[in-house]
């Protein structure tokens, strides 16, 4: 029987970021899509205020949301520095990926600073993707600036921030091997 640390540092290891061009028009599953967020309610938090917070968009609410992000680029962006291509990259994102999960975090600033609960979140989306490499599914977290300007679109509460978008979709990407310097490159150990 193949140890669980194998299984696991084989789906850590084969994981990428799966761009929405290589996505199929096949539907994820809810089941599959619920089973990703439920690996990202199992993130570590300090504190444990789970502060991870998830609208997902799917099928016709996708295409609003691609549009609501296209008008707040158009919007927030001076006219000499406004390019079409990128405001209609967003409609076309949106439609060839199955999903779109609009990644956020409720803050508490009371009891926490800020990038321990985005290190969360982090921590959430990490666990997401491992869930959606399992199940065959590509994913690719994305900040496009204007979503931090979508806040009535996105119903923000007082106390959320958005972080960015979580594409999802069946994908014919080939694999490909990951490029990374050798650990010893980046560890110290101390001793003594």
């Amino acid at each position: 029987m193949e140890k669980e640390l194998d299984v696991l540092q084989r789906i850590i290891k084969r994981r990428r970021s799966i761009f929405p061009a290589s996505f199929t028009q096949e539907e994820i599953p809810v089941e599959a899509i619920e089973a990703i967020l439920e690996s990202a309610n199992y993130a570590p938090t300090h504190k444990k205020t789970e502060p991870w917070r998830f609208s997902v968009f799917r099928k016709g609410g996708k295409t609003r949301l691609g549009q609501e992000l296209a008008n707040a680029y158009k919007a927030s962006t001076p006219e000499e520095s406004f390019l079409q291509k990128k405001y209609d990259s967003f409609g076309v994102k949106f439609e060839q990926a199955s999903c779109v999960i609009v990644l956020k975090a409720q803050l508490n600033p009371a009891l926490l600073p800020e990038w321990e609960e985005v290190a969360a979140l982090a921590c959430a989306v990490q666990n997401m993707a491992l869930t959606a490499e399992a199940l065959n599914i590509g994913a690719y977290w994305s900040s496009p600036g204007p979503v931090a300007k979508m806040r009535e679109f996105l119903d923000l509460q007082p106390d959320e921030q958005v972080y960015g978008v979580f594409y999802m979709g069946y994908h014919n990407a080939p694999a490909a091997e990951a490029k990374r310097t050798p650990i010893e490159q980046k560890v110290k150990w101390i001793e003594e």
